[in-house]
């Protein structure tokens, strides 16, 4: 045996290049990714700009030449704040998250005091009394303005700066204009003043960020989840001495000392000792691996028997696990890249709107309607043409189907997987944990003796090895006590034993298997030979739940780094075609040729070896018995051990993906017969505010139908 049968090659080096990672946390939309990535790859001395929007960031490859402060100006010349990020782990948008969230209630309280004193002048208040409720809505509505607009001010500020606009330019004029001409009649006496509806406008538009941003759970954390795998450190022996080094201070050449239950904190080559190593995280292979002297091992990887003296052969960045890491932190971008339908209706919503209240301001100036009526008209224009029910189509949509998916158990982290998931027509799953229960279990044990079964639970209990706490649990749910039993021994890669009644009994290996490794294992007393074997279950439905994504039109395929023998009856079983022995990468490759071929690939897997294809995938799901770094990859994670909720996850995002296109034809509709009324001087801002949260609640009931989407 030469090691795992996996191998890495080490990203490319780039020479005479820097790297730098900026956090821009005011990108909202895949228009902004493209406007970054394009704008700073055409400036010189850059030669390539990659954005992760999950963790609103961008790493630049560039000329050594180049500054922090000169790319801080190239981002900020596009039109984007951008500031030097050292640790790449950093949280940028967590930060953004909360103060939404805060700018929401600072909203949404002032809204619902306004209203009231609005209510007061809509049922007759006249002179002193309505003068002193406007002046009251206007103490209210001003700093609430100043405040809650920020998110939208400050976008809209660096996009106009930088020569480009946003849907966030005809908000900030909307609220500012109705915020102006308000404070206006509020000073000169006027009879009407529409604070309300511009606090309103932001307390909509806010819950519309809020919910969007609430919806797009991150993967941020997959990275530094993936390397925590690797033990902190390990003891070393030099010059005859034993001390702690720190994971990232180990070299290649040190001897380390790996006792049973530890992970290893590099990769490096057996020099003395036997065990039984647990790779499924790197492999997917479901049984722990026999090792001795000259076999290599891998950070992250557990030894499960005895102690190891490993000698270093890559540490920290150099090590596997780094190279997976690297892996999903690429793979990853692709859907970063992915342009969601509220974002490529933004494209062409913004300009016509600006072009439509220019054009009426203009119009009725040129008609001789004065300064005052004609930006009367323009603010009701932007107000009635609000973007609100648009913000609103998706994130509202998504939020009442996930929540319906949440009560099947199944957890949906990013709002825009349920787009991505409905465009699925391919389905790849791993095998162990995946389409089984990636635990072993005893399929034999009727042929166990009742009088040997508490002898056999006593020294199940005693070995580390997970087919023995596999006998163990399985035992223990039939209600056996276990035996008293003295001298208990266990010898890694052989088994345990001990004595019974003077009676020599033994939990070890069968005699005929080649290793420890063998999904079997032999109760030996006396002469007395049993022999229990263990197979890896399927969930239950995965053969249904494989004929159903049939139907849907998903054509489901293995890919896994299982044995090949070991995928024969899960192939059968299924009807799937299988591929084993298949490395990260090798998957990885196979999502990207599906790709290229024009496929959507929805990706389902348990497995840290299961990362980077999750993060390329077009869409992922997982278990919720997956490894960490496997539910942070991955788009949604459903628990329990049937399989039927990949399909129920199909059938729910295709129906919200239509809900979707009813609000927006909703939302155009709306706008279709309110505008022409708001540029005829029909509307009065008031009338716009409301009719534009009108348009906002109907979509909300769409939405609301959904409720039932994970039936």
């Amino acid at each position: 045996m030469q090691g795992v049968p996996v191998t890495l090659s080490p990203d490319p080096v780039v020479r005479d290049t820097a790297h730098s990672i900026f956090a821009v946390p005011d990108m909202h939309c895949a228009g902004c990714i493209a406007k970054v990535e394009r704008g700073l790859t055409m400036l010189p001395g850059i030669h390539a700009a990659r954005v992760n929007y999950s963790a609103r960031r961008v790493a630049i490859t560039h000329d050594p030449a180049l500054t922090v402060p000169d790319l801080r100006a190239a981002i900020a010349g596009i039109g984007f704040a951008a500031e030097p990020l050292a640790d790449p782990t950093i949280d940028v948008e967590s930060a953004q998250d909360k103060r939404l969230l805060r700018a929401l209630a600072v909203a949404g309280f002032a809204s619902m005091n306004i209203m009231l004193l609005s209510v007061s002048i809509w049922s007759g208040a006249m002179g002193a009394t309505r003068e002193l409720f406007h002046w009251l809505s206007a103490l209210i509505a001003l700093p609430t303005v100043a405040y809650a607009g920020q998110p939208f001010f400050r976008s809209a500020i660096a996009a106009l700066r930088a020569g480009r606009t946003n849907m966030d330019v005809p908000i900030s004029i909307g609220v500012l204009l109705a915020t102006g001409m308000s404070l206006y009649e509020t000073i000169t006496g006027g009879a009407h003043a529409w604070f309300d509806g511009a606090v309103m406008l932001l307390t909509f538009l806010l819950a519309g960020r809020c919910l969007d941003a609430m919806m797009r759970g991150r993967a941020r954390d997959g990275v530094a989840a993936l390397l925590r795998q690797t033990a902190p450190g390990a003891y070393v022996i030099e010059a005859g001495q034993r001390r702690w080094v720190a994971a990232r201070a180990l070299v290649p050449g040190m001897m380390m000392q790996v006792a049973a239950g530890e992970r290893f904190a590099a990769d490096g080559e057996i020099r003395e000792g036997k065990s039984s190593v647990d790779l499924a995280f790197l492999t997917g292979e479901s049984q722990p691996m026999a090792v001795g002297v000259g076999d290599g091992v891998h950070a992250g990887a557990l030894n499960m028997d005895g102690p190891l003296s490993v000698v270093v052969r890559a540490a920290g960045a150099d090590t596997l696990i780094a190279d997976i890491a690297r892996m999903m932190d690429a793979a990853g971008q692709g859907k970063s890249r992915y342009v969601r339908i509220a974002d490529r209706a933004a494209r062409l919503y913004a300009p016509a709107v600006h072009l439509l209240a220019a054009l009426s301001f203009a119009g009725w100036m040129i008609a001789g309607a004065g300064l005052h009526q004609a930006l009367l008209i323009a603010t009701a224009v932007l107000l009635i043409t609000c973007p609100c029910a648009l913000g609103l189509a998706v994130p509202a949509a998504q939020v009442v189907a996930c929540g319906a998916l949440m009560r099947r158990g199944i957890l949906v982290k990013d709002g825009s997987a349920l787009e991505r998931l409905a465009e699925a027509d391919r389905a790849i799953f791993d095998k162990t944990g995946t389409l089984t229960l990636g635990r072993p279990m005893p399929v034999n044990l009727d042929a166990l003796p009742s009088d040997a079964r508490p002898v056999v639970l006593a020294l199940a209990r005693a070995s580390r090895h997970p087919l023995s706490a596999a006998l163990a649990e399985a035992l223990q749910r039939q209600g056996v006590t276990a035996a008293t039993l003295s001298d208990l021994r266990e010898d890694a890669g052989v088994g345990v034993s001990g004595l019974w009644q003077g009676r020599a009994v033994s939990l070890a290996r069968p005699e005929h298997a080649g290793n420890w490794t063998s999904l079997s294992t032999e109760y030996r007393e006396g002469e007395r030979h049993i022999l229990l074997t263990f197979a890896d279950m399927l969930r239950p439905d995965a053969a249904a739940t494989a004929a159903d994504l049939r139907t849907l039109g998903l054509d489901p395929i293995i890919a896994s780094g299982d044995r090949p023998q070991a995928l024969h009856d899960v192939a059968v079983a299924t009807g799937m075609l299988a591929t084993g022995h298949m490395s990260p990468q090798a998957k990885l490759a196979m999502i990207e040729r599906l790709k290229a071929q024009g496929h959507r690939v929805l990706m389902v897997g348990d497995g840290l070896n299961d990362g980077p294809a999750l993060a390329a995938g077009h869409v992922s799901l997982a278990p919720s018995s997956a490894s960490d770094v496997s539910q942070l990859a991955a788009d949604v994670v459903f628990l329990g051990d049937s399989l039927a909720s990949v399909a129920v996850a199909v059938r729910a995002a295709r129906r919200t993906l239509a809900v979707v296109r009813q609000n927006f034809l909703l939302a155009v509709g709306y706008n279709i017969l309110a505008v022409p009324l708001a540029i005829a001087g029909l509307v009065t801002p008031l009338v716009a505010a409301l009719a534009m949260s009108s348009s906002s609640l109907i979509v909300i009931a769409n939405a609301l139908r959904l409720r039932r989407a994970a039936r």
